[in-house]
């Protein structure tokens, strides 16, 4: 049987998500065990050091600017990921290319689809969205440590979520730049179950003090519909919650930033299980900035002043979008 031109774009949005993680798995396997133990055996061994002396010489790179690339960052690939959900950005105030900002997003999720394909990507035109603003997406360190899956992180404008790569990109690159970091990190993926509108931020104030240390403007944003692309559940209790946390998720936590948990999606053919997300709408919806006074030091009563306010502004935004996105009026935004 023929395919039709209909069969080929939905083939087309499933590869495209299906390479994401394991894409990173591949280019990180290749300096690390496949490039070492082929060569390490033939004359050639010296060149199994490159990748290694490569990462030692451009080890900065990653926290000052990295290599953002347009060309990536506007692959048709991207655009495929963003309409398998599909995936969409919303802007409800304009953002000033006059200030820096750290835009907050909630809920994490699995995998934050949403945040990473409307920050990390042009697939649904963010810089058409926030003209003349610099978007740039905070994660894990550990990924600019492996040679090869570094450059692609660093080409569609990542970086480490770390304080110095996040200050030097507020305050020694002008105005009109944007850090998006998702606070809530592994504690919030356990509790991203669908239906689910639970985050974790009550001790989270790292991103305030870094707003404040940088004069740059707070911007709450929340995908609605990110919680809702897999069915999760974390480890039950009993004998196997607890052989799991003895051998696994303890030490993975501690070096990954990651917890274990089950989740499950779709499969290749509809309606079975299997680890593709499900075709759910994700909207990331942007709110109004909070100026922020740049203090070098700022003590913890006025941190823990604009801390409040932000809570309030999320709060705020997730009561008048709620609804227009699927969430209940009655279901409030528990945050822990």
């Amino acid at each position: 049987m023929a395919f039709s031109k209909l069969d080929l774009q939905e083939g087309l949005r499933t590869l495209s998500v299906m390479q994401w993680i394991p894409l990173y798995i591949i280019l990180g396997l290749i300096p690390i065990l496949l490039i070492p133990f082929y060569l390490m055996f033939t004359k050639y061994w010296v060149l199994s050091l490159l990748p290694l002396v490569w990462l030692a010489y451009d080890w900065d790179t990653h926290i000052q600017g990295g290599r953002r690339s347009a060309w990536v960052r506007n692959w048709t690939l991207w655009k495929y990921f963003q309409s398998y959900f599909p995936v969409k950005l919303v802007k409800t105030h304009d953002l000033s290319p006059d200030h820096n900002y750290v835009i907050v997003n909630h809920p994490h999720g699995i995998f934050s689809h949403g945040v990473f394909i409307n920050f990390a990507t042009e697939a649904t035109g963010v810089s058409k969205i926030f003209p003349d603003i610099t978007p740039s997406l905070g994660t894990l360190e550990g990924l600019f440590w492996i040679p090869i899956v570094r450059e692609y992180v660093m080409a569609v404008g990542v970086r480490p979520v770390c304080e110095s790569s996040l200050r030097y990109f507020l305050t020694c690159k002008n105005s009109g730049n944007a850090v998006i970091v998702v606070v809530g990190g592994a504690a919030e993926a356990l509790l991203c179950r669908p239906g689910a509108s639970t985050i974790v931020l009550k001790n989270r104030k790292g991103f305030v003090k870094l707003a404040l240390k940088t004069g740059a403007y707070l911007v709450p944003s929340y995908s609605f519909g990110e919680n809702e692309v897999f069915n999760q559940e974390t480890f039950p209790e009993g004998t196997w919650k607890r052989f799991f946390q003895k051998n696994f998720q303890d030490t993975f936590k501690k070096i990954l930033g990651l917890n274990f948990c089950t989740f499950h999606g779709r499969g290749l053919t509809r309606g079975s299980w299997g680890f593709l997300p499900f075709n759910r709408p994700i909207t990331t919806v942007v709110g109004e900035p909070i100026p922020v006074p740049r203090i070098k030091d700022p003590d913890k009563k006025t941190v823990d002043k604009y801390h409040t306010l932000y809570i309030s502004a999320l709060q705020k935004l997730f009561d008048e979008h709620k609804v227009h996105y699927g969430i209940p009026e009655t279901q409030e935004l528990t945050i822990m």
